[in-house]
């Protein structure tokens, strides 16, 4: 995130490593996105840069650049 917009993390326990180095895990997301978990497929809303599925704690997170984009929003794992 201080590398600018044009920072690149190999996967989500990376981004969410990042958010929460930063504080920025409980940062509201800009639009709420709905997704389907992809452990259990259970429909959540995330809220949050870095959220969790109820249903099996799959922990996905998204850096604010990039957070605009749903297709951005990386698994980092179960109970991460």
């Amino acid at each position: 995130m201080h590398e600018g917009c044009e920072g690149s993390f190999g996967g989500g326990a990376q981004i969410v490593d990042k958010l929460r180095t930063m504080g920025f895990s409980s940062m509201a997301m800009p639009v709420e996105v709905q997704l389907d978990c992809e452990a259990c497929g259970t429909p959540f809303q995330m809220q949050t840069l870095e959220g969790r599925c109820p249903q099996c704690d799959m922990v996905y997170g998204v850096t604010p650049c990039h957070a605009a984009d749903p297709g951005n929003i990386k698994a980092a794992g179960v109970g991460y």
